[in-house]
């Protein structure tokens, strides 16, 4: 029977670990956040240092945040006129293509009795005429979505905030945190973060490398097809190139759609048949070149880590799925190693002294002495 006083020290454990849960439960909206500000600072941490060597750390910080927040305005300024655009002529258009349809109908015998028995055409050009004048609703959704993304500045700022502190001061933090600690660990958890820190950081390069190489192929090929809003399509197919396993694939069929309104169905087929051979080629060739020089972590663990993220946390953690699995095994691989060295190797039992030395011949045998005579004794 365990006594009272184990039984109130488990309690007590008990307790406290409901209480620290709660606790995290209750935070983890700022925990979420301040693990983005790690992930960004370690993805930063490689310009930021290039540059600081040539200039001030605070101005190195400066001109990569700058570039940080130049990228995404660009590319909105790039894509959402051409979206908006298009949406508002295609809306216009959407009569037209329905009467299109009705004709088509009306010149097929089949189609025609089809339509006949469930007036097809008619309320499809019903539903045509009132989509103009949806584009109010439209709107006011848009603008729930401002208001969505203007209440998300806080959180934004939050973070770059954090990962600017982050990076001006995360190094010094560090060293003063393992100062605490004792002299071979200290070396053991400074190379652990260093090689956590280059894979993060790798695994981004890495990403923005096989994104670039995706949209400048995307419109190389559009180009040469004749589809338009190419540069705002190659822009797509490169951001949706950084989700893992599914993001190429999205991103090929929505460029896939756009090209049905484009010399359909030539325009359509070669744009399908380029997009499966680019997605082998890049799945098989480009992504382990530049992901094995960066991360090294097996294709199983990948496609499990993605599958975990993004269960957990969505489209975020899918992204960061795979720098978190490097650094994973980063510490399981340093884990192991101190507990390798950690047990003392058994010493092998020496050989006695004399005996035959190791490879060679076993020395021969002295002769024996031959027996005494039996007989009589001489006079």
């Amino acid at each position: 029977m365990p006594s009272a006083r184990e039984v109130v020290r488990i309690v007590l454990i008990v307790v406290a670990v409901a209480i620290s849960l709660y606790l995290i439960y209750q935070v983890r909206r700022p925990l979420l956040w301040l693990l983005i500000a790690i992930f960004l600072a370690a993805a930063l941490s490689p310009p930021v240092n290039w540059l600081a060597r040539r200039m001030r750390r605070g101005f190195a910080v400066t001109i990569v945040f700058v570039c940080l927040l130049a990228a995404p305005i660009l590319l909105i300024a790039l894509i959402v006129p051409t979206i908006i655009n298009e949406g508002t002529r295609f809306a216009d258009n959407v009569p037209q293509y329905a009467r299109d349809v009705t004709n088509f109908v009306e010149d097929n015998r089949r189609l025609r009795e089809i339509n006949q028995d469930y007036d097809i055409t008619s309320r499809l050009e019903e539903e045509a005429a009132k989509l103009p004048d949806r584009l109010g609703g439209a709107a006011g959704t848009l603008r729930d979505v401002g208001l969505g993304i203007v209440n998300s500045l806080f959180a934004l700022i939050t973070i770059l905030v954090l990962t600017a502190f982050l990076l001006a001061n995360g190094r010094a933090w560090t060293d003063r945190a393992l100062e605490m600690r004792p002299q071979e660990q200290r070396e053991r958890l400074r190379r652990s973060l260093d090689r956590m820190g280059a894979a993060v950081g790798g695994y981004v390069a890495g990403a923005m490398t096989i994104a670039l190489i995706a949209g400048v192929a995307t419109y190389i090929v559009l180009l040469i097809l004749g589809v338009p809003f190419r540069a705002p399509l190659a822009v797509i197919a490169g951001l949706f190139s950084l989700i893992p396993l599914v993001g190429a694939t999205i991103a090929a069929v929505l460029i896939g759609v756009v090209t049905l309104f484009e010399n359909f169905p030539t325009a359509t087929i070669v744009w399908a048949i380029w997009a499966i051979v680019y997605q082998q080629f890049e799945n098989h060739v480009i992504q382990p070149q530049i992901q094995k020089r960066t991360v090294n972590v097996h294709p199983f663990i990948t496609i499990v880590s993605v599958l975990f993220g993004a269960t957990l946390l969505g489209i975020l953690g899918a992204l960061v799925a795979i720098p978190v699995a490097a650094s994973i095994q980063i510490l399981f691989r340093e884990y192991v190693d101190w507990r390798t060295l950690t047990i003392k190797p058994q010493s092998p039992e020496e050989p006695p002294s004399g005996g035959p030395p190791s490879g060679g011949a076993p020395p021969a045998e002295p002769p024996e002495e031959p027996p005494p005579a039996v007989g009589p004794a001489p006079a």
